[in-house]
């Protein structure tokens, strides 16, 4: 027997797979990896059905296939693997000691771009000041908008707008240019897709908005108020000023479907489900909980991308340095093994409060239920009070404000009859959500 042989593993294909040393570098070739796949059946699903027409519209059916047959389904087609039971995304989305997330600037390639400055303190209790102080008024024009048009669609008119209105205000956009900061926040949204050609027009967005926030940059240096650019542009760290890059790399690193998609979600979940609408419009406190559930039963954002950072073992597999695992929210939220009937939707469902799987307790106002668009649960096990809320709260709170304004603006609000809403994104990946709402309003 050789010394290669001897020193390590032959497969059966002959490739010799090396043992580890004694200094723990190194890690086993991508061949044993391979070798898995021998004798692996998944005769039920098919990996392009993960990137299908179907799956795009409504994931759900596919998704229920791989978590009650296939928890951790080796996607030989993409090179990846899917997580899909509670207990187990969990898990590997609370586990930094293993698995990591990667930013949007790396998903674009764009390593030099700037520094992501929304989780500085000054950042979020601007974000805080701006919402308690502006945000009803925000919400009152959009409804008034609304109100004004022939056809109003819930989706467009109001959370589409909503949501757009809210990131103009929080950026400092002024109204004469929302139109072109809305076309490139779009494009840069959109360019986090696989497809190429999203991808290079998002890429020449981010020039065009670092040519657009120069001059608002330096506009709130001398005259500042009270957004995200003006505490930006006032923070002093590192070795150089704040730029206008700085600036559209916190944009990018943004989340914006929660927002946009859970509001939208909510009113369709709403309307076709009349006898929760009742409630929900009448008490504030079950329009929260009916916003919990949409988060559960309909998340606008489908899935989170974690990366292994070393080889490591986990549920049964092993997994190489590097490996990208998919965990769907879109099935861990139906689990029937978290949730008693998994696919209603029920405003006040009874076990939607309870501890979060690993410990983790989101005392900062989210509830069970994966939301990855408002990225990870809160280490902290209340909210201090040198601290602004968090961003769940933000979000939760302002689609809550919204929705009971809406409410009482309108005392009749009703599908247009003979349209069917439905819930669909635009290419697989992307947000999940209702795009058109007809709504009769008296």
């Amino acid at each position: 027997m050789s010394d290669e042989v001897s020193n390590g593993i032959a497969g059966r294909n002959g490739v010799v797979i090396q043992k580890r040393t004694g200094d723990g570098s190194g890690f086993r070739t991508y061949e044993i990896h391979q070798r898995e796949r021998v004798g692996e059946s998944t005769e039920k699903i098919k990996p392009v059905e993960l990137i299908s027409e179907n799956y795009r519209i409504d994931p759900y059916p596919v998704l229920e296939i791989l978590r009650e047959n296939y928890p951790f389904y080796r996607n030989w087609l993409s090179n990846n693997y899917w997580v899909t039971r509670y207990d187990d995304v969990t898990s590997i989305f609370g586990d930094d000691a293993n698995f990591e997330s990667r930013s949007n600037a790396w998903r674009y390639g764009a390593y030099d771009l700037g520094r992501d400055l929304g989780s500085e303190l000054t950042v979020l209790a601007a974000e805080e000041a701006l919402l308690d102080g502006r945000g009803n008024e925000i919400v009152a024009q959009v409804i008034r908008r609304m109100l004004a048009r022939p056809d109003p669609d819930l989706a467009r008119d109001f959370a589409a707008e909503f949501a757009m209105d809210l990131l103009c205000a929080l950026f400092a956009v002024p109204e004469a240019l929302r139109g072109q900061f809305s076309g490139h926040f779009w494009n840069l949204r959109r360019g986090l897709s696989w497809r190429p050609e999203l991808q290079q027009s998002g890429k020449r967005s981010i020039e065009a908005l670092i040519e657009l926030f120069e001059p608002l940059l330096q506009r709130r240096r001398t005259d500042p108020a009270d957004d995200l650019v003006s505490a930006m542009a006032g923070l002093d760290i590192g070795d150089r000023e704040v730029e206008a890059r700085d600036v559209v790399a916190t944009l990018l690193e943004r989340d914006y479907d929660t927002m946009h998609g859970a509001l939208a979600n909510l009113w369709f979940l709403l309307l076709t489900h009349p006898d929760e609408c009742v409630g929900a419009r009448a008490d504030e406190r079950l329009m929260k909980l009916a916003y919990l559930e949409t988060l559960r039963h309909s998340a606008p954002v489908l899935l989170a991308e974690r990366f292994a950072r070393h080889e490591v073992e986990r549920f049964g597999r092993l997994i190489p340095k590097g490996a990208l695992l998919i965990c769907s929210a879109a099935a861990a939220n139906r689990d029937p093994r978290i949730f008693s009937a998994p696919d209603r939707f029920i405003v006040d469902r009874t076990d939607l409060c309870q501890r979060e799987a690993r410990g983790q307790y989101r005392a900062d106002g989210l509830a069970t239920g994966i939301a990855f668009g408002l990225g990870k649960p809160s280490v902290h096990p209340a909210v201090p009070e040198d601290r602004a809320r968090s961003r769940y709260a933000f979000s939760r709170d302002m689609a809550v404000t919204a929705s009971m304004m809406l409410s009482d603006a309108v005392d009749e609000l009703s599908l247009v009859g003979g349209s069917e809403p439905s819930l669909r994104s635009l290419s697989v990946g992307e947000m999940h959500t209702c795009w058109s709402l007809p709504v009769q309003l008296k």
